[in-house]
């Protein structure tokens, strides 16, 4: 029963081994379109004004957080299960679990998006200003977390929805949706950076995801691989209400806090920033339980 190690030429005869390399090659593009818009816009910002480069990277440290906390753990959890549903036939189960990824997807990647959005400044100061990261520096991260935050919703939807092609061996249609959001995020650099220099190049990142998203969306329901479970409206008009109830307690709290005045106040600073994250997610879950959400009807059993 123990495994042979032989040599890299006998595994590359080996069909399975060459099967999943030929599916494994144009898959690994298809999901790290969203990098690879990020490595080109990073070339862009060399050229714009002295400090994008960091501003941008620093940001995309926060915005790649919840993506893989959430997104890259969904996704994980998915393919294996809509892979035996495709196998056996159970196209309704099929359904039912990229409506459950996606329901998970609104009910989590839209106030992630919103705190990202809202707190961007504070939990910018309080994790990187200090030393040579100044004020400034602080301000000009914070918009281009706002603007990687705008797609958030897109880039973890694109992990949910591309195992919905790839449980089915299904790597072309990815890869062509990829090329296009690729090229959807370029074109929006032609009209963002010039408005909005190094935010503009954040937030073309996140019209092409959106774009991403969107046309993975559209193909799965096309070939009838997903069909919407009743309920939607009013389980997004729910969401909907519970968002504005997060976006006035983050709004009411975040400014009454100097976040760049407070530097020499680290720990007083640090504690009002966590403090309003749990007292939004408090709130948060309390307006949607006083709604009628349970955590229960959201198992994968349920």
């Amino acid at each position: 029963m123990l495994p042979r190690l032989g040599g890299l030429r006998s595994a590359l005869r080996d069909p399975a081994v060459r099967r999943i390399l030929k599916l494994m090659v144009p898959a690994l593009f298809a999901v790290s379109v969203a990098q690879l818009s990020i490595i080109i816009n990073t070339n862009i910002a060399s050229h714009l004004t002295v400090g994008s480069v960091t501003w941008l990277a620093f940001a995309d440290r926060l915005m790649e957080f919840p993506t893989a906390l959430l997104g890259v753990a969904l996704g994980t959890v998915l393919l294996p299960s809509l892979a035996k549903a495709h196998a056996e036939a159970r196209q309704e189960d099929y359904s039912r679990l990229l409506d459950w990824g996606l329901r998970l997807t609104v009910l989590i990647a839209l106030p992630a998006a919103l705190g990202l959005g809202l707190l961007a400044e504070g939990a910018i100061a309080v994790l990187f200003q200090g030393g040579r990261f100044s004020a400034n520096d602080v301000a000009q991260t914070a918009l281009a977390l706002t603007g990687y935050a705008i797609g958030l919703l897109g880039l973890i939807g694109v992990k949910i929805l591309a195992p919905g092609f790839y449980a089915r061996q299904d790597i072309r249609t990815p890869v062509k949706i990829a090329v296009v959001a690729l090229l959807t995020t370029q074109a929006a650099n032609l009209v963002l950076v010039p408005l909005y220099a190094h935010a503009g190049l954040a937030a073309s990142v996140s019209v092409g995801a959106l774009a991403n998203a969107a046309m993975l969306f559209v193909g799965l329901r096309r070939r009838g691989l997903y069909r919407p479970s009743p309920g939607w409206p009013v389980f997004t008009g729910k969401v909907a209400i519970a968002l504005a109830a997060l976006a006035l307690a983050l709004w009411l709290g975040g400014r009454q806090v100097d976040w760049t005045g407070m530097q020499a106040q680290w720990p007083l600073r640090a504690a009002l920033l966590t403090g309003l994250i749990g007292g939004g997610a408090a709130i948060y879950g309390i307006v949607l339980l006083l709604l009628g959400f349970r955590p229960r009807d959201f198992s994968r059993a349920a």
